[in-house]
């Protein structure tokens, strides 16, 4: 659990580090290919929708 808490870490931070070097453009690109991602899974799991979840940083699928 240790280890996979430092790997996460470290992953997140050179994640961090690359999008200083990012222009703007470059960021809502980005932002608009998540989207459409978003859109392709509600249209997979039908009515549901994908949320982020704020409080716990993690995806939820509510379906019905």
């Amino acid at each position: 659990m240790l280890l996979r808490l430092a790997y996460l870490t470290v992953t997140n931070a050179f994640a961090a580090l690359r999008l200083l070097p990012v222009s703007d453009r470059d960021k809502d690109v980005e932002i608009m290919a998540l989207r459409h991602q978003i859109t392709v899974l509600q249209r997979q799991i039908g009515h549901g929708k994908v949320q982020f979840a704020a409080e716990d940083r993690a995806w939820r699928c509510h379906v019905g």
